[in-house]
């Protein structure tokens, strides 16, 4: 099966995931809930991937499908946030699609591994976590987001990708990253 085969089954199978309806009301300027859009924008991967054999890859400059994972370290409630290099934010891991990826999962995986230096990452089971569509200096990237369990004790290592790796407790995150990582890291803390 192509990963372009993949990602479709993968897109046409997943439904969103959402969290439990919260007893307290949000914050004040908090991030909206994590499923508004969630089905939208899979209909609207399956229609990029329908009408874009290349809509994998980074050439297709009508936006590709990325792979990214938030890597959670469940025993401490610490998430591992890399300082994008070129962008200059506080992000999950994550990127493009190589050719020797066999699955979306497999992708999402290489790129948490690759910037986090964490061996022995394994997927949050049930798929992704949630779907994130957002404007990049390359072209739009239709990302779906994974989560990825550290093994306890690890020790990140940063790759050429980041400026720095830092871990960052669930309530922390919202004060350094944007609106897209705060709902990814809602949305994984309630799958938990």
């Amino acid at each position: 099966m192509s990963l372009h085969a993949d990602a479709t089954r993968v897109l046409e199978n997943w439904s969103p995931r959402l969290p439990p309806a919260r007893t307290v009301p949000p914050a004040p300027g908090s991030p909206p809930p994590a499923g508004p859009g969630q089905e939208e924008l899979r209909r609207d991967y399956l229609g990029h991937l329908g009408s874009h054999p290349d809509g994998m890859w980074k050439d297709c400059r009508e936006g590709h499908i990325t792979a990214s994972a938030l890597v959670v370290d469940p025993g401490t409630g610490r998430v591992l946030l890399t300082l994008h290099r070129k962008l200059g934010m506080w992000l999950q891991t994550g990127g493009h699609c190589e050719p020797e990826d066999a699955t979306l999962a497999d992708a999402a995986l290489r790129e948490a591994t690759e910037e986090s230096g964490i061996p022995g990452l394994e997927l949050l089971p049930g798929g992704p976590v949630r779907l994130d569509r957002h404007r990049t200096p390359c072209a739009w990237h239709l990302d779906v987001q994974y989560a990825a369990l550290a093994p306890a004790g690890s020790v990140e290592a940063v790759s050429e990708e980041s400026l720095e790796l830092r871990w960052y407790g669930w309530d922390e995150v919202p004060r350094v990253a944007d609106a897209s990582v705060v709902r990814l890291a809602e949305g994984t803390r309630a799958l938990l």
